[in-house]
């Protein structure tokens, strides 16, 4: 978002944030920039919070880290449903902390509600357990379809940012609905900024993304993703995690609904509309400015515009 003649709660505070689709570069370019700039990693994608999903969310491993620290990955368990309010605070506190130590912090991921909540000063609509668990029964019974086109009835803006499958972001934008009779999208105020920031957007050309996507969809399985989800206790009971992409198909794998091929594959189909709506999202922020990640010159690129 363009901030206009805001000034930053936090003057001479600075956060360099890297972002864009899935599978564009993203992490690498981090790494290699901290190193350059003296940073840390905070991260910004929202499945990368979870204990245990690593392979699933190409998760860096440490060795891949380079010795690069890395904030908020592994916080939360697969049962504990996403809190954007929280990941605030904590984000935020791993920044003052990675400043007060004279360091750069680098916020990094595709995540682009995350990344705004760190960037923005706005407060969350609260919640209400009524509202919520009768629009969880709906969901539970009925699937995600009607709920998404009642949303789309009452707010086709928010409709048009949300995944039709997503039946936890489906369920909190209705929510906010009922308890504030506004749109969703009217809950999200104007923008004005919490930090100074430069925002560095990381994308490909689509044919060549939509290749990288297939080769990850492919690795992971070959690296043992059914493995993984055998392993994590308890992501059946997670709202959030057990609809993760790549997470979603390989339950349903391991339940016999889909084959491996077809698991695959629809899990490669959903990054790809994923990726359309990062874009999207990402795209509309005059702040960021765009480099390409299969450029040679990208670290350089990146490097100038972080100084």
């Amino acid at each position: 978002m363009s901030y206009g003649w805001f000034v930053p709660f936090r003057t001479g505070l600075r956060v360099i944030t890297v972002v864009g689709p899935t599978a564009a570069g993203k992490s690498a370019l981090s790494i290699a920039l901290a190193h350059e700039l003296g940073g840390e990693v905070v991260n910004a994608d929202s499945m990368q919070l979870y204990r245990g999903m690593d392979i699933g969310t190409a998760k860096l491993t440490p060795a891949e880290r380079e010795g690069v620290p890395h904030h908020l990955l592994d916080i939360w368990d697969v049962t504990e449903p996403a809190a954007v309010a929280e990941y605030q605070r904590l984000a935020r506190a791993a920044i003052d902390d990675i400043h007060a130590r004279g360091r750069v912090p680098l916020l990094v991921g595709g995540s682009g509600l995350y990344v705004r909540a760190v960037l923005e000063d706005f407060e969350f609509p609260g919640t209400d357990p009524a509202i919520r668990a009768r629009l969880e029964e709906e969901l539970a019974a009925a699937g995600a379809g009607p709920l998404y086109a009642r949303l789309g009835e009452r707010d086709p803006e928010a409709a048009a940012k949300i995944l039709p499958s997503n039946g936890r972001r489906i369920v909190r934008a209705l929510e906010v609905i009922e308890l504030t009779g506004r749109p969703f999208t009217a809950s999200l105020p104007d923008p004005r900024p919490v930090y100074e920031s430069v925002q560095i957007g990381v994308d490909r050309d689509t044919a060549g993304l939509d290749e990288r996507i297939a080769l990850r969809v492919d690795l992971m399985w070959a690296a043992g993703l059914i493995d993984e989800v055998r392993g994590l206790d308890g992501i059946r009971d997670g709202r959030t995690a057990s609809r993760a992409l790549g997470y979603q198909q390989a339950l349903a794998q391991i339940d016999g609904v889909l084959t491996e091929e077809q698991a695959k594959a629809d899990t490669v189909q959903g990054t790809r509309r994923f990726v359309r709506r990062q874009r999207s999202w990402f795209r509309r922020d005059p702040s960021v400015t765009w480099l390409d990640g299969a450029a040679p010159t990208l670290l350089a690129d990146a490097v100038g515009l972080a100084r």
